[in-house]
């Protein structure tokens, strides 16, 4: 197994345990974190703060997990299936009642020095929304 697919999947697993210090230990300082059909932010604050807001209005498990990299080492993918529970009301979202969805997801990450420099997750949003009752 190569470097880059042990650190998405050492990733993944601090996030399916809900170990956001070992997910935050991932990354590089400056990591950027495309938000899936949203904007970019930029650092490890940013990405902690992500997590917190991602806490408060969800519970997630990310199962099926499949993880490609480069032969450089240098990018990586992910492939996997979410299952959740909408929790609480997220900024321009459909009211949350405790909602159960299921959802292929993926992400694509850029790794230097051994840490995850860049995160571009994405799901289809619409499907999300159709299962919560959107």
């Amino acid at each position: 197994m190569s470097d880059a697919v042990a650190l998405i999947e050492r990733y993944y697993e601090a996030f399916n345990r809900g170990d956001w210090g070992a997910m935050l230990a991932c990354l590089t300082d400056d990591v950027a974190h495309d938000i899936n059909q949203g904007g970019r932010e930029t650092g490890r604050d940013a990405f902690q703060a992500f997590l917190g807001r991602m806490e408060r209005s969800y519970r997630e498990q990310l199962r099926d997990i499949v993880v490609m990299a480069s032969t450089d080492g240098q990018h990586a993918a992910a492939e996997y299936v979410v299952h959740g529970e909408y929790l609480a009301d997220d900024e321009g979202l459909p009211p949350a009642q405790g909602q159960r969805y299921v959802l292929p997801g993926g992400a694509f990450f850029d790794i230097r020095d051994g840490r995850i420099a860049r995160i571009s997750n994405y799901y289809n949003l619409n499907d999300w929304i159709a299962q919560v009752g959107g």
